[in-house]
């Protein structure tokens, strides 16, 4: 449980910290001298969920139970389904099927990319630990 409210916490500022960056960046490099405040909100709003819930979802790989198959794809199911309900209800992705398709495939891709260099770096990792176990 003290890991959930760290992560949440941590999910939570650097969701917040995102938004804040885009809109710095929308409002300097876009030339944009006005917000519209509820545009702002929903999409800070969206931003501090979406932060949230991709850093506690990495949960499901603490958990010695389940397979490394079964981790992966309650991870990727859990993600996918968040981030599209949030997706459409914000209105980052419009609410088509060419669209839906469109964003499914580019997130399979980038997924498959970040799970690939974790699952690397850790492997890494644990030969360095092995390594270091036998010269012991």
């Amino acid at each position: 449980m003290k890991t959930f409210l760290f992560r949440s916490m941590i999910g939570i500022f650097f969701g917040a910290f995102l938004a804040v960056i885009l809109t710095n960046s929308v409002v300097y490099f876009g030339q944009q001298e006005v917000l519209d405040g509820q545009l702002f909100l929903k999409n800070s709003l969206g931003s501090i969920f979406c932060g949230w819930f991709f850093t506690v979802s990495p949960l499901y790989f603490e958990n010695a139970n389940l397979r490394l198959t079964q981790q992966t794809g309650l991870h990727f199911i859990t993600v996918v389904i968040l981030y599209f309900i949030l997706a459409f209800g914000i209105g980052w992705v419009p609410f088509t099927l060419k669209s839906f398709l469109l964003t499914l495939g580019l997130f399979i891709i980038v997924y498959s990319i970040f799970w690939t260099a974790f699952y690397l770096y850790f492997r890494n990792q644990a030969k360095k630990l092995n390594a270091e176990l036998q010269s012991l």
